[in-house]
């Protein structure tokens, strides 16, 4: 590389790349979505390369440590089924989930789902490609025909008939060109650190729950949240945790300005693991932005420490307990969504949206934006394919997971994991479909998608 006049900027010279691998369809990111969008494909019979920057599948789940994968389902809930389902399925018979204690759901265990996970994979004849970082996508004649990685092994070229971005950041849309919109950075949704507990005495733990119960109307309690719900999210069971940061407060433990602690605990097992602590919440973290992120790693790791310092002092069970670990990231919300073909709205997930592209069923569970609404009722919305289609840009290219078109409160709906896993799915049948017909998967015949979206047991309506 050559120094430019220009002061800090350098000129990085042409060079000719390797092909590292190819697939009919290449999935760029591993979340719930991604790895739903590479299982579908592949079952509908065309190879996958299923593409992910870090050292194992899974996303929010293993990587973030979000094991709460189904946390609104109760009793009346119609909930989604297809991939997602089996995730949680597969997971509980290999001992890599316990009951979740505020739904009829089950955690998933972080680490045991990477197992889970590697096997799905295999099992799909997919071709995985961990430790390897998207820096550029390949265009050609006005259609994606790759991306350009950096890996352990250099940089390459990685390529696929169809290319489907589960980066949860529409980061291939972006830098392909096609529109995509960001919400402004004091307007997303705060990012989490995550970590987990070992050594709480659970018999102790319990029952200072249920001797201090706590609903989802504690929500509305916390410093800076507001919360909007039905009424009859009201008096439900919630597993929040927010007065031992109060008391820490007024003890002079933590800082009386600090109010980024409060949130949930997840699940508690017999050896004493106190896992996916969701308590704290930082504003204004961006993650498309490095900076951002590097700070919000580094803040939210010391906050972490400073909850569960209270939570020592001030909650039963937790005297003699310890940081187990951290995420390997932290988890964002919110960053970018693509400007799609149909944007999906409030008023969708809200009054149970039904559309003639339907790819699946997401149950109306809202989380976000100050807004909670469960799922008890029996209601639903369909989650439409073109909310995956771009209005414009490159041909070739599917946007899925958190990052698909909607209003803000939409997003609140389909960044829960299991809506990715809709989503995911219906874009993997879809890119497969399209590479079978010779078609762009703008102009797929979405009945053939959903024929087999059928078979594979995805409920369409």
């Amino acid at each position: 590389m050559t120094a430019s006049p220009i002061d800090g900027v350098i000129t990085e010279p042409a060079r000719t790349l390797e092909v590292l691998a190819r697939a009919d369809v290449l999935v760029v990111g591993s979340g719930p979505g991604g790895l739903a969008a590479a299982i579908g494909a592949a079952r509908a019979g065309v190879s996958v390369l299923l593409l992910e920057r870090n050292g194992c599948f899974g996303g929010n789940i293993t990587q973030v440590g979000v094991e709460g994968f189904a946390w609104y389902r109760h009793e009346q809930t119609q909930d989604s089924e297809g991939i997602g389902i089996e995730f949680e399925e597969r997971a509980k018979a290999a001992g890599a989930a316990q009951p979740e204690p505020q739904s009829d759901s089950h955690a998933l265990d972080a680490e045991g789902f990477k197992n889970v996970a590697d096997d799905m994979v295999a099992e799909a004849g997919i071709q995985p490609l961990l430790h390897a970082m998207v820096v550029a996508p390949i265009v050609e004649d006005d259609a994606i025909i790759g991306v350009i990685v950096e890996s352990k092994s250099g940089r390459h070229a990685v390529l696929g008939r169809v290319v489907i971005d589960a980066t949860g950041d529409a980061d291939i849309a972006h830098r392909v060109g096609t529109s995509t919109r960001k919400t402004p950075l004091e307007e997303m949704q705060a990012a989490s650190v995550m970590f987990h507990m070992t050594g709480v005495d659970k018999a102790a733990f319990i029952q200072g729950v249920k001797d201090d119960p706590q609903t989802y109307l504690s929500w509305a309690g916390a410093d800076e949240w507001t919360v909007e719900t039905t009424g009859k999210e009201d008096d439900m069971f919630s597993p929040w945790l927010s007065k031992p940061f109060d008391r820490a407060k007024d003890a002079g433990h933590i800082p009386a300005d600090l109010k980024t602690l409060g949130g949930t605990w997840g699940a508690i097992s017999d050896q004493g693991d106190l896992t996916y602590l969701n308590l704290v919440h930082m504003p204004e973290i961006d993650g498309t932005d490095v900076w951002s992120l590097t700070k919000g790693e580094i803040e939210g790791r010391r906050q972490a420490l400073m909850a569960i310092d209270a939570l020592r002092r001030y909650t039963p069970g937790c005297e003699n307990a310890k940081l187990r670990n951290y995420g390997m990231t932290i988890g964002i919300r919110d960053t970018r969504k693509l400007v799609s073909r149909y944007e999906l709205t409030a008023t969708d997930v809200r009054e149970q949206g039904r559309f003639d592209d339907s790819i699946g069923i997401f149950p109306e569970f809202i989380d976000g934006y100050g807004i909670l609404i469960l799922p008890t009722t029996g209601r639903y919305f369909q989650v439409p394919y073109n909310a995956m289609v771009p209005s414009d840009g490159v041909r070739n290219l599917l946007v899925t997971g958190r990052s698909i078109g909607g209003d803000q409160t939409s997003h609140a709906a389909v960044r829960n994991m299991m809506c990715c896993t809709v989503a995911g799915q219906g874009a993997g049948v879809a890119a497969a479909v399209a590479v079978k017909t010779g078609r762009d998967v703008a102009e797929i015949d979405i009945a053939a998608v959903q024929t087999e979206l059928k078979r594979q047991d995805v409920r369409l309506w």
